[in-house]
C-alpha cells in the first residue's frame, strides 16, 4: 500500500469526532416501522470511491458504501462519520448532503465525505475487504439493487459540481 494517496497518509488513526462542525441538510422524516441509519459515499480527489464488502456478504451485498444504524441519542452526521471509520478503517469529513434512501430494514441518509486519514487495513471486524473504485464503474461493483439510487445521486452531485 502507499504511504499516501492523493496528498492523504494511509496511516492508522484514531476516530475524532468534529465538535460544532456540520453540513447542512434538510429535516431527516423516518417512515413508520423503519430505523434510522447514517453512511457516506467517500469520494478521493481523483474520482474513485471508497466501498466495502460486508463479511460473508451481510445483507446480500458483495461491496455497498459504509452505513449503520444511529445509536439512541446520537447524530445522522456523527453515525455517518463513526461507520465509515469502523467499516473501512478511513477517517472523513463530511462535504454535503447527498441523498435520503429506503434500505431492507432502515431509512439511510447518505453523505458526501472526504478522506481525511485513516488506513484500510484498520477496517473492522464487520468488513472483509475495503474497495477503491472508479465512479465511472461503481454499478459494476456495488451490484446490489439498493446502491443504484445512490450511485445517481452520486452521479449527479458530481455533475453539478463540474
Amino acid at each position: 500500500m502507499p504511504a499516501s494517496l492523493n496528498g492523504v497518509a494511509l496511516a492508522p488513526a484514531a476516530l475524532t469526532l468534529p465538535e460544532g462542525e456540520a453540513v447542512a441538510e434538510p429535516p431527516f422524516t423516518l417512515p413508520p416501522g423503519l430505523r434510522a441509519a447514517a453512511g457516506a459515499v467517500v469520494l478521493e480527489d481523483d474520482g474513485r470511491v471508497w466501498l466495502v464488502s460486508p463479511t460473508n456478504g451481510f445483507g446480500g451485498y458483495s461491496a455497498t458504501f459504509p452505513k449503520g444504524r444511529v445509536d439512541a441519542g446520537g447524530s445522522l452526521q456523527h453515525t455517518a462519520i463513526r461507520e465509515v471509520f469502523e467499516e473501512s478503517g478511513l477517517v472523513v469529513r463530511l462535504r454535503a448532503h447527498l441523498i435520503d434512501v429506503r434500505r431492507t430494514q432502515t431509512y439511510t441518509r447518505y453523505y458526501i465525505a472526504k478522506r481525511i486519514g485513516g488506513c484500510p487495513s484498520s477496517m473492522g471486524w464487520e468488513t472483509q475487504a475495503v474497495h477503491l473504485v472508479p465512479a465511472a464503474r461503481l454499478e459494476e461493483v456495488a451490484v446490489h439493487p439498493n446502491d443504484a439510487a445512490i450511485i445517481d445521486a452520486l452521479r449527479a452531485w458530481m455533475a453539478a459540481q463540474a
